[in-house]
């Protein structure tokens, strides 16, 4: 049974780094998009700036490598 779960847990992780490697492939010049995520208020409670652009929480993302 212990092996079941082990078996099932690294080929739910092998899909997971499968669609990343996907992403990755599949996209222009095979970067991420970068997001303001601290504009989130469940992520920024404190309504610090973005550590990626410095927009302010109010604020639309700066970031123009989109």
């Amino acid at each position: 049974m212990n092996v079941l779960v082990v078996l099932i847990a690294i080929g739910l992780l092998a899909l997971g780094f499968a669609g990343i490697a996907i992403k990755i492939l599949v996209k222009k010049e095979g970067k991420f998009a970068g997001t303001c995520a601290s504009n989130s208020p469940f992520l920024n409670k404190e309504g610090e700036a973005c550590g990626l652009c410095g927009a302010k929480p109010e604020e639309k993302c700066n970031n123009n490598d989109n």
